[in-house]
């Protein structure tokens, strides 16, 4: 009796540890549940990364509005060697040195078709006329490079439009962007020199004359 006694205790600990197959199912539960977690991770990544996407395409609609801007392949954008420098082809350069002194190199510059050439004028000038709370005593030196990042842009689109303009619209075209450019380098030269006086008072020439570019621009 006492060995059959023993027998049904050992009978009722085996009964107590839960059988293979229920463990078997709930590990594969577990890894069910963590292979959906890991799917929903990665598939609100994918929307939140096409959202982004979506967003980005739109601000750029926004920005060029209907401009007819020429979208450049991947290809144009790959460069093995230093940035190129873009060709002038209107006489807007200063007759004395053949050149802007206020032009930066190292810029890409992309070509985004005539019409948004127009709309960065007029956007670039808005932002020069935006630069007035800038302009002081410690800053002049802030205020000469946010000039010449402008500038160089302002630069080559006004040479673009002004070949694409109508042979009547060329040399006034020509005329607003030398006497804007003829400031431009009065005004760099003196935010270079640190002279606020000079700066100030250049700048004051220039914004009658950025307000023309935009409304020639608009």
């Amino acid at each position: 009796m006492a060995r059959l006694a023993n027998l049904n205790g050992v009978s009722e600990k085996f009964s107590a540890i839960p059988k293979l197959s229920k463990l078997e199912k709930t590990r594969k539960r577990s890894k069910i549940m963590g292979l959906l977690e890991k799917q929903a991770e990665v598939s609100s990544h994918r929307i939140s990364l096409t959202r982004r996407l979506a967003l980005t395409s739109l601000a750029s609609v926004a920005l060029f509005g209907n401009a007819s801007v020429e979208i450049a392949s991947a290809n144009e954008y790959w460069l093995d060697g230093p940035l190129p420098i873009p060709s002038v082809y209107n006489n807007i350069a200063n007759e004395k040195t053949g050149t802007r002194s206020f032009l930066k190199t190292g810029i890409y510059i992309a070509n985004i078709g005539t019409e948004g050439r127009k709309y960065r004028l007029k956007r670039y000038a808005f932002d020069l006329l935006a630069m007035a709370d800038l302009i002081g005593k410690d800053t002049l030196n802030y205020v000469r490079k946010y000039l010449r990042l402008k500038s160089t842009f302002m630069y080559y689109d006004f040479d673009n439009v002004i070949s694409a303009a109508e042979d009547g619209e060329k040399q006034p075209l020509t005329n607003l962007a030398n006497r804007l450019f003829d400031n431009f380098e009065k005004l760099e030269d003196a935010a270079k020199q640190k002279n606020l006086s000079e700066t100030e008072a250049y700048y004051q020439q220039t914004t009658p004359i950025l307000q023309e570019v935009m409304d020639r621009m608009a």
